[in-house]
C-alpha cells in the first residue's frame, strides 16, 4: 500500500463519505418518512394517504401526485416522538459527516502536497495525514451512530402507532434511505480506520496520529559512555602526603 501518496482506500472512503452525505441531506428534505392511509367506503370518493416528513406534510388522493393538503409548517407542530428526535439528530449527524470530509480532504491534501518531512520547529504543532484521517474516520462513525439509532426507531414507533391507534401507518422510504446512509457511513470509517492500521505498521514515526517529534532528528541517538568517561567527570586530584620515617 502506498502510505506516502494519496490511496485509492482513501479516495474512496471520501467518495462513499460524499454519497453518505447526500443520502442524509435527500432524507432530511423528502417528506416520506411515515404514510397513514385514509380509507373510505364511498366508491365515490377515493382513499387519501397523508404522506409525513420532518418538515412538512401532505395529503394525496390515491392516483394523484399533488397535494390535497400542504402543511409547511408541520415542523413546528411535529407530534410524533420519533421524528422530533430525528429533527435534531439528522442534521447533527450530517455537521459531523461534514467536519469528517473536510478533515479527510486536508489528509488527502496533505499527503499530496506536502513533505513528508515537516519543519522542525512545528513537529511538535503539526497533525499529518495519518492523523487527519483517524479522526475523520471516528467521526463517521459517531455520525453513523448518531443517523442509525432514530432512524431503526421510527420502525418500531411505527408498529407502537398501529397498536395504539388502528394499523393505518407504514414508514416510507426515507427510512431506508437514513439507514443505507447511515450504512455508507460505517463503511466510510473501516475504509480509513484500515488505510490507517496498514500505514501504522510502516516504521517511520510519520503514521503516527501526532509527530512525538521531528522526522529529520531520527537519525541523531546518544553515544553510550564508557566506564572512563563516566568516572572522568568526578575525578578529582587528591594530593598524596607520605610521612618521613
Amino acid at each position: 500500500m502506498g502510505c506516502r501518496d494519496v490511496h485509492a482506500a482513501t479516495v474512496l472512503a471520501f467518495l462513499s463519505g460524499t454519497a453518505s452525505v447526500a443520502g442524509l441531506l435527500a432524507a432530511v428534505l423528502l417528506p416520506n418518512w411515515r404514510q397513514m392511509r385514509l380509507y373510505t367506503f364511498n366508491k365515490n370518493e377515493r382513499n387519501v394517504t397523508v404522506y409525513t416528513g420532518l418538515w412538512i406534510k401532505c395529503a394525496r388522493f390515491d392516483g394523484s401526485r399533488d397535494c390535497v393538503i400542504y402543511d409547511p409548517q408541520w415542523y413546528t407542530a411535529v407530534d410524533q416522538l420519533d421524528l422530533r428526535v430525528l429533527q435534531f439528530a439528522l442534521p447533527l449527524s450530517m455537521a459531523t459527516a461534514v467536519s469528517a470530509l473536510f478533515l479527510c480532504l486536508i489528509g488527502m491534501c496533505n499527503t499530496a502536497f506536502v513533505s513528508s518531512v515537516p519543519n522542525v520547529k512545528l513537529a511538535r504543532c503539526l497533525v499529518n495525514s495519518a492523523g487527519c484521517h483517524l479522526v475523520a474516520g471516528l467521526l463517521f462513525l459517531l455520525a453513523c451512530a448518531i443517523c442509525l439509532t432514530p432512524s431503526v426507531w421510527v420502525i418500531f414507533y411505527n408498529s407502537y402507532l398501529n397498536r395504539k391507534y388502528e394499523p393505518v401507518f407504514s414508514f416510507d422510504v426515507s427510512v431506508f434511505i437514513a439507514i443505507a446512509s447511515a450504512g455508507g457511513l460505517f463503511f466510510t470509517s473501516v475504509m480509513l480506520f484500515l488505510w490507517y492500521c496498514a500505514c501504522k505498521s510502516s516504521p517511520s514515526a510519520f503514521w503516527q496520529p501526532l509527530y512525538p517529534h521531528a522526522p529529520s532528528m531520527h537519525s541523531y541517538a546518544a553515544q553510550p559512555y564508557s566506564a572512563r568517561s563516566r568516572l572522568s567527570a568526578i575525578e578529582i586530584d587528591i594530593p598524596v602526603v607520605t610521612h618521613a620515617s
